[in-house]
């Protein structure tokens, strides 16, 4: 093994993660009208915003009002808020602009299925609510300062907001609710390694069902000492920070993530379940885009694939995910790796780095460690702030709903 190559951070592209507060108030509100846009898409398509009470599910009218409190809570009624990462989570706030907002609408303390017995404001009064909350956070935003420990909060809020509009557009996709182009594709500016490369893209979608499998180009990657975790610099979610060196062997992983064309071998081969929102139909396979059922690109990745899934397919094809240092070693290094059109799954478990130290959104990282699994990349619904080769996502195994797919790797 040559332990020798000490792995270096590539000079990437700005993210969310550094925005000034001129840029951070043009995210916030153009991450504000894809909010709006998106429960003016479900109101359209179920007037009653009804939803069953399931785990992987949210009231639309419910996350509305959460986006809007957690914004107050965070800026507009934390007095502590020039701290930073270091500001007292618990310290005393003035009382919500929304009577009762707080009984509503923390989700640390509002049970899961509670949610939907809750006598909720109407939807305009929780616009009036949105919108009264984001003025008050963009004014307070031209006296903060531009250090990282300033703007921290309005990173967090800005966040917090765009993680809600891709949930938004997963429960979508699961109930049948179509969603203009523009709502679920909003990655304009995103970096260029986590842009679909145009020969993708302009390929016409086609397949038949029981085509071959193909191969996928394999890139080297050399034995090396990766330091895996962010020093606090920027803006860092605390489960990233905690720099630490991992020994990785050399190995190959794919270019890019495993195709609809190979999935679909092993799912005709083996009888293992489809993704959901896939079908043969009259020999070609379709797939459902929350509008209609279109013919499907057999050299897209696949996606709506759970981590079960994944390892089942790794385990027919004699392959393994990758860890997240693997992930994200070669994503850094190896230009030619392509990612960020769907989240992908890694072997390792969503753990906690050294010196773990929980920020004061509590309940972002700590209740999850070691239950879950992280993915890596961001998929074609992650708004552009938010795509960081750095990022950590993390779901329960089992998830088929959110927009995941997968790549694997192999020895060297």
């Amino acid at each position: 093994m040559n332990s020798s190559v000490t792995s270096g951070r590539s000079s990437g592209t700005q993210s969310g993660r550094q925005l000034g507060a001129g840029a951070l108030a043009q995210a916030l509100k153009r991450t504000r009208e894809r909010t709006l846009g998106l429960i003016d898409a479900w109101s359209m398509a179920r007037p009653d915003l009804a939803v069953p009470c399931e785990p992987e599910l949210n009231l639309p009218l419910w996350e509305l009002g959460h986006i809007g409190w957690f914004q107050e809570w965070w800026i507009g009624r934390n007095d502590q808020r020039p701290l930073g990462a270091d500001c007292d989570p618990v310290h005393p706030r003035r009382p919500s602009r929304l009577p009762g907002a707080d009984a509503l609408y923390d989700s640390s303390a509002v049970a899961h299925d509670l949610r939907w017995t809750l006598e909720l404001p109407d939807m305009q009064a929780t616009r009036r609510y949105l919108e009264a909350v984001l003025n008050e956070s963009l004014t307070l935003l031209n006296d903060a300062g531009s250090s990282d420990r300033a703007l921290y909060f309005w990173r967090l809020v800005l966040f917090h907001e765009q993680m809600h509009n891709e949930a938004m557009a997963y429960m979508a996709r699961s109930q049948g609710i179509p969603l203009p182009e523009g709502l679920v594709h909003h990655r304009q500016g995103a970096p260029a390694e986590a842009r679909e490369p145009a020969a993708a893209r302009d390929r016409p979608a086609a397949g038949t069902a029981g085509a071959p499998i193909t191969d996928t180009a394999q890139l080297e990657v050399q034995a090396q000492h990766w330091t895996l975790g962010n020093p606090p610099t920027g803006f860092a979610f605390d489960n990233e920070i905690g720099p630490h060196s991992v020994e990785l062997a050399a190995f190959q992983i794919d270019a890019r993530p495993v195709s609809w064309q190979q999935y679909l071998g092993f799912v005709q081969q083996t009888g293992h379940r489809l993704p959901p929102h896939v079908r043969p139909e009259s020999g070609r396979w379709q797939h459902f885009d929350g509008m209609r059922w279109d013919a499907l690109d057999l050299e897209s990745p696949a996606v709506h694939v759970s981590w079960d899934d994944a390892q089942a397919w790794c385990a027919w094809a004699g392959r393994r995910l990758p860890t997240e240092a693997q992930w994200e070693c070669a994503a850094q290094t190896r230009p030619a790796m392509q990612w960020g059109t769907v989240w992908e799954w890694t072997d390792s478990v969503f753990e906690s780095f050294p010196g773990f130290v929980a920020h004061p959104y509590r309940d972002y990282s700590a209740p999850w460690f070691g239950s879950r699994k992280v993915l890596r990349g961001a998929c074609m619904a992650t708004a552009a702030e938010m795509v960081d080769v750095r990022y950590r996502n993390f779901f329960p195994a089992h998830r088929r709903d959110i927009f995941a797919g997968f790549r694997t790797v192999g020895p060297a």
